[in-house]
């Protein structure tokens, strides 16, 4: 079975509109959030029955106590902010919700928070710029190693003609703990980032494959669960056929690369480890292997070192210097030293943030698929 619904790059997500905790439904009164020329936000709630409200998100410490006024709107204005993207709730009488003056927002299996984007006044790697779009396509595909129908995002570069001649190289970027499929595309702005430096010529043109990570979540609860890796035996057996099946892609290891952020990061470790047959690219975004493991299970990766640095095109790992995986990513990138096996480590400032995320696509979309003549 496949199902593609074609989503056109420009549209950032679909409206939201529902009811609130304590609100009602005069939205229109109200605009939230507010980025002002100062760099400082307005946030807004209408709940004039609500006792209390509370603002958080991760471009502050805590929870920000919110003012309600005569109309029954809550209130508040925060920052100068650092201009980027933050993900951020309202806490009414201790229920988390959305913003509902927010069309942008955090598709999470736990929580569906709002998205502030705060503008620079340059143009960020992210931002809709004025050059040649891609498309992500949304995509369900079935997957007879585990029984269920799964779902995956898929970008295609500018340019890209189904019918034509030309091939693309694949980049697998798997999504982190309790995130979906959509999160690199409404979050990290994968595609927007990737249209942005193909057209300046910094990174190659190729095809991103986003697919859910979680597939146990596809099983009823109580279910008795398969003794394996399912999301390594859909991405194997399922997922990497489907797509060279579906779309023009170089069909093999030097045209295939696999990351991703969190628990998305390890599964793309796992696998990339584990099949050097079929992946030349490897990158780990907050994420790593801890040396008893890397030693205990990955001999075939670094028996040989000289082999696997000619074989390897790119091992690359990110992770915050105060990220709570920060230990376990130095903790592999010490391994990866004691058995010589070439690989960028890069530390950045802050922790387990799509923030940083952010700046990983930034920094290894341009190195993937530099060194290989196609």
């Amino acid at each position: 079975m496949r199902t593609r619904i074609l989503f056109f790059a420009m549209l950032l997500a679909s409206s939201f509109v529902a009811a609130q905790p304590g609100g009602n439904r005069r939205w229109a009164n109200t605009s939230s959030p507010e980025v002002h020329a100062d760099k400082k936000v307005t946030f807004r709630y209408m709940a004039p029955n609500a006792k209390e409200v509370k603002l958080s998100g991760q471009f502050a410490d805590g929870q920000i106590d919110m003012v309600k006024n005569d109309m029954g709107v809550w209130e508040v204005t925060v920052g100068p902010i650092e201009p980027d993207m933050y993900p951020y709730e309202f806490i009414v009488d201790g229920t988390r919700v959305m913003d509902p003056g927010n069309a942008d927002f955090f598709p999470n299996e736990n929580f569906k928070g709002s998205i502030l984007e705060v503008p620079d006044d340059q143009p960020m790697a992210y931002s809709i710029q004025n050059v040649p779009h891609g498309n992500v396509e949304y995509v369900m595909y079935d997957s007879p190693s585990i029984g269920v129908t799964g779902r995956m995002c898929i970008y295609t570069p500018p340019g890209y003609d189904p019918k034509g001649d030309k091939k693309y190289p694949v980049f697998y970027c798997i999504s982190g703990t309790t995130d979906t499929e959509e999160v690199y595309f409404k979050v990290g702005r994968a595609n927007f980032i990737l249209d942005n430096l193909i057209a300046a010529g910094k990174a190659e043109p190729m095809i991103v494959v986003m697919p859910y990570g979680n597939p146990m979540a596809w099983f009823e609860q109580g279910a008795e669960m398969p003794r394996i890796d399912l999301f390594s035996e859909m991405l194997m057996k399922d997922i990497i056929p489907y797509v060279d099946k579906n779309y023009r892609t170089i069909n093999d290891r030097l045209g295939r690369g696999i990351g991703g952020f969190s628990r998305g990061g390890a599964q793309a470790l796992r696998n990339g480890l584990m099949n050097k047959d079929q992946f030349a690219w490897i990158c780990s975004y907050s994420s790593g292997v801890s040396a008893n493991d890397f030693e205990k299970n990955y001999e075939a990766f670094y028996a040989d070192p000289d082999k696997t640095n000619k074989e390897m095109k790119l091992i690359w790992l990110g992770v915050g210097n105060s990220d709570f995986l920060y230990n376990l990513a130095v903790d592999f990138d010490n391994v990866l030293t004691k058995h010589r096996i070439n690989h960028i480590f890069q530390v950045t400032t802050g922790g387990h943030t799509w923030m940083n995320a952010k700046l990983y696509l930034l920094e290894t979309f341009q190195r993937l698929f530099k060194s290989t003549n196609y």
